[in-house]
């Protein structure tokens, strides 16, 4: 028991492990795989102490979400942080992240967790909240209509990539689909040369 003192001495951990724990059984088994035992049990702590920091499950699986989200948010910073062009930054962001998704390149290990996302309404509330959150926040510098083309269309690769039966299933390919997509962020780049209609 010497364990279980040493971490009330440390609740951010047990909440860190808690929800790495949560986020691996969701990532492996799907988010009906977050049960309290099975959490618990793979964290090493009492189910008190879960609900010490969880107190309902749903609660514990909102955390997971909430991690992923804001993981994708300081990835986007990072990515936006070494682009010096203002207009299309956001949108650059969010496309090169959005196709770099490990869900893309692992097995299709993340598509569980992001279709399970997407089927609860309160989690893809919590995803669409963010994300009109961004847009309001980036609206100046990425609120015209062409910079919205090129976020739909990477999202509509993303859901293709999501989707697929099997690994072999026809999709674009990633990388000259997102060089493509990004170079048409760039002012002025999407028109009739690039094979859209104005």
């Amino acid at each position: 028991m010497a364990t279980a003192y040493h971490r009330k001495k440390q609740p951010e951990l047990v909440r860190r492990t808690l929800l790495d724990c949560a986020a691996k059984l969701a990532l492996e088994q799907g988010l009906a795989a977050v049960t309290v035992q099975a959490v618990s049990l793979a964290a090493g702590v009492t189910k008190g102490a879960l609900f010490h920091h969880f107190p309902r499950k749903q609660a514990l699986v909102e955390g997971v979400v909430a991690d992923l989200i804001a993981q994708l948010d300081a990835d986007i910073d990072a990515a936006m942080a070494k682009d010096p062009e203002p207009y299309g930054r956001y949108t650059r962001a969010y496309v090169d992240i959005t196709l770099h998704d490990p869900m893309m390149t692992e097995g299709g290990q993340w598509a569980a967790l992001h279709i399970s996302i997407l089927a609860e309404p309160a989690l893809r509330r919590m995803v669409s909240d963010w994300f009109a959150e961004r847009l309001h926040r980036h609206r100046d510098t990425d609120g015209d209509a062409d910079l919205e083309f090129v976020r739909l269309a990477a999202d509509g690769a993303w859901i293709a990539y999501l989707v697929r039966e099997k690994p072999t299933d026809p999709v674009p390919e990633l990388g000259a689909l997102r060089a493509r997509l990004i170079a048409m962020t760039h002012a002025g780049r999407l028109g009739p040369a690039d094979g859209c209609r104005t």
